[in-house]
C-alpha cells in the first residue's frame, strides 16, 4: 500500500467534517437523497452534491438515480467496518459510558451497524453466543462450531449458504460505544435479518435505533439464557 496515495487519501475523505456527518447517517445501510444528507451536514445542497461526488469516485459510496432524486448510500459492508472503527478511537467514545442519563443512551443500547446489530446489546449478544460454544473466537473474525451451526439452524440460518457468499462468514467489528467487538460479516446480517424477521427486535421510526421486544427478551433467554 502507498500510504500516502491511499491511505491519507481514504482519511481525509472521512476526516473532512460535512462528509464525516454525512456518511454517519447513512450507517444504517439504507439509501438517502442529496438533499437530506445537505440538511443533515447543515450545508448547501450544492456543497453536498460536490462532497457526496468524491465519496462515490472514491467507491465509498454508490449512488441511483430515482425519478428527480439521486440517492447515496454506503457502497460496502467494509466501508461501514472503517467508519465505525475509527468512531471508537474517536475521544468521546472513551467516555461514552459517562454520558449523563438521556444523552444518547438508545444509540448506545441497541442500534444497527450497516447490516448488523451494534451496542450493549449485540456486544452482550456476542458473549452469550461465545458462553455456549457456539462462536469461538479467533484473532479478528469468529468460527462456528458445530454446536453452533445446529443452533443457527434452529433459528433459520444455514451456515453453509452463508460461507458460499463473497464476505467474510463472521467478522469483529468494534462496537464504538461499548469499545469491545460484535459480531459482523455474511453471519452477523443474517442474524439481524431473522431477529427481525421474528419480531425479536424493531426500528424506532426511521432511524438506525433499535427495541427489543418481549418476544426477543423471551426468546433469547430461552435460548441463549442471555437477559436484556
Amino acid at each position: 500500500m502507498n500510504v500516502t496515495d491511499d491511505l491519507a487519501k481514504v482519511a481525509m475523505l472521512i476526516g473532512e467534517p460535512a462528509r464525516a456527518v454525512m456518511l454517519w447517517n447513512l450507517l444504517d445501510g439504507e439509501s438517502r437523497p442529496a438533499s437530506e444528507l445537505a440538511f443533515c451536514a447543515n450545508i448547501s445542497a450544492q456543497n453536498a452534491s460536490a462532497h457526496l461526488a468524491r465519496l462515490v469516485e472514491a467507491g465509498l459510496l454508490t449512488v441511483r438515480p430515482r425519478g428527480r432524486h439521486r440517492y447515496y448510500r454506503i457502497a460496502t459492508p467494509e466501508v461501514a467496518h472503517a467508519i465505525e472503527a475509527v468512531a471508537a478511537l474517536a475521544p468521546s467514545a472513551k467516555y461514552a459510558d459517562r454520558l449523563p442519563r438521556g444523552q444518547t443512551p438508545d444509540l448506545r443500547y441497541a442500534r444497527t451497524c450497516y447490516d448488523h446489530l451494534a451496542g450493549r446489546v449485540a456486544v452482550e449478544l456476542r458473549q452469550a453466543l461465545e458462553r455456549q460454544q457456539i462462536l469461538i473466537s479467533a484473532d479478528r473474525t469468529f468460527n462456528v462450531t458445530g454446536k453452533g451451526e445446529r443452533w443457527f439452524s434452529q433459528i433459520g440460518i444455514d451456515i453453509d449458504d452463508l460461507r458460499g457468499l463473497r464476505r467474510p462468514l463472521a467478522r469483529q467489528c468494534l462496537d464504538w460505544s461499548e469499545r469491545q467487538p460484535h459480531l459482523a460479516g455474511a453471519l452477523g446480517s443474517a442474524l439481524l435479518d431473522q431477529m427481525f424477521r421474528r419480531g425479536w427486535i424493531a426500528r424506532v421510526r426511521a432511524t438506525r435505533l433499535v427495541r427489543i421486544t418481549m418476544e426477543g427478551r423471551t426468546s433469547l433467554q430461552t435460548l441463549l439464557n442471555l437477559t436484556l
